[in-house]
């Protein structure tokens, strides 16, 4: 069998786009959602492949850091387009800390607005 489970949270902030030719490039803001996902074959012994306490945890941390800012001016989005792209592939990097030897992260999606997204995935 494989498992799958996932954690969303959601955070405000603001980002411009560098290079974008057109709105995006305009400083505007976003209400975020992160989801973020975890695969495996194997439980532990209490029949948990990871527990969602620990995703919470790891992602909060992520989601704090990133709430209420400009995105242009925190690392990495100093250097890299704060693209909902390279939102998703840096919490999926941030991500990899928690993993276990049996969860191992496969995916990250991250929602602008209710209509558009963004997914990383392993």
């Amino acid at each position: 069998m494989k498992y799958k489970l996932s954690v969303t949270r959601s955070f405000s902030s603001a980002h411009c786009l560098r290079e974008y030719k057109g709105r995006c490039e305009n400083l505007h803001g976003h209400n975020w959602k992160i989801r973020a996902a975890f695969y495996g074959i194997e439980l532990d012994d209490t029949g948990v492949l990871i527990d969602f306490t620990d995703i919470k945890l790891h992602l909060s941390k992520i989601v704090n850091y990133l709430d209420h800012k400009f995105l242009n001016e925190i690392v990495p989005f100093d250097m890299v387009n704060p693209t909902a792209e390279n939102i998703a592939a840096f919490v999926l990097g941030r991500l990899k800390d928690i993993e276990t030897k049996n969860a191992k992260v496969c995916e990250v999606e991250v929602w602008e607005n209710e209509l558009s997204s963004a997914v990383v995935s392993m």
